[in-house]
């Protein structure tokens, strides 16, 4: 594969070496590899879409709630608000528990056969046998990928479709580091749904409205913009595999960053989770989602105030 440098590329698509360099360290040339302080660029990478140019598309989403549908909630994270700082070793012990059930059940729905007790110990060093190396690494990509996140958070860094690649590139690590944390460049359909994803050669551009429109729903009660997020980057499904894992993740850094719980989907409740996000792929109305991870919020913080 032959490689350009930053001069090059700046020359090649007509734009600064400063422009370039800020588009390399958001993550989106594709491709690019960094070897100290510089960037090899694939000379067959096309020139990023200009998302100063991309306007939001505003598109209405129905999400049919009455007015009081948080209350109940919003109530319940004040509560456990109200008791922070919680004990340290109480706190440890709950985040273990919770990261240990979020990479369980979210590998299970992709279709991992791992228990609960067999992904504790894979976490733990130890191989079980009889198991693909894959659904090893599956679980411990998985628990990288929920460490990174709380590094996000804790240095307040925005959603960006640099951190989506990263989280993405987390998941695929060691299984397929020729499809970590880049866009797909084929065409793909999605298991036991009615839509189509885009066209491959759409996502890059798809994804920067993605990241343009997310910036308009700060007016969206946190959970609603939670599942905005993770159901319209399903829509796009912009990577090869590893779509839905990456958009739990970053539905859970959303709510993280909005000072919400991570909520985990389970693997028995797979169906309605699939139903709900074909119906707001198809229609547009998100209303049936919102109100599983509305329900998947509250049983969170029931978990924390119960063991508080």
């Amino acid at each position: 594969m032959d490689f350009i440098a930053t001069k090059e590329a700046a020359k090649k698509w007509n734009i600064s070496e400063r422009r370039i360099r800020q588009l390399l360290e958001e993550g989106r040339i594709e491709g690019a590899i960094k070897n100290g302080n510089s960037w090899n660029i694939p000379d067959y990478t096309i020139k990023p879409v200009d998302k100063r140019t991309i306007k939001p598309d505003n598109k209405g989403f129905i999400i049919d709630l009455p007015k009081d549908y948080f209350d109940k909630v919003d109530d319940m994270k004040k509560e456990l608000d109200n008791k922070r700082p919680l004990p340290k070793e109480t706190l440890r012990t709950l985040k273990e528990s919770i990261n240990l059930e979020w990479t369980y059940n979210s590998n299970g729905i992709e279709g991992n056969t791992l228990t609960l007790r067999e992904t504790q110990v894979v976490l733990e060093g130890i191989t079980i046998g009889g198991k693909t190396l894959k659904e090893h690494l599956e679980v411990i990509n998985h628990e990288k990928a929920i460490l990174y996140l709380e590094t996000i958070v804790k240095e307040k860094n925005p959603v960006t479709e640099w951190n989506i690649k990263n989280i993405h590139r987390l998941i695929l690590k060691d299984i397929d580091d020729k499809n970590a944390g880049r866009y797909r460049e084929e065409n793909v359909m999605i298991k036991v749904a009615s839509h189509v994803p885009p066209d491959y050669l759409k996502v890059p551009e798809l994804m920067e409205k993605l990241i343009v429109n997310y910036g308009t729903w700060k007016s969206y009660h946190p959970i609603i913009k939670a599942a905005l997020l993770h159901g319209e980057l399903v829509k796009i499904h912009p990577f090869i595999d590893g779509n839905g894992r990456t958009s739990r993740l970053l539905m859970n850094l959303d709510l993280m960053n909005s000072d919400y719980n991570p909520v985990i989907i389970k693997k028995k409740d797979r169906l309605e989770y699939y139903e709900a996000l074909d119906k707001a792929h198809t229609t547009g109305n998100y209303t049936d989602f919102v109100k599983l991870v509305t329900k998947l919020e509250i049983e969170m913080l029931k978990k924390y105030l119960d063991l508080l």
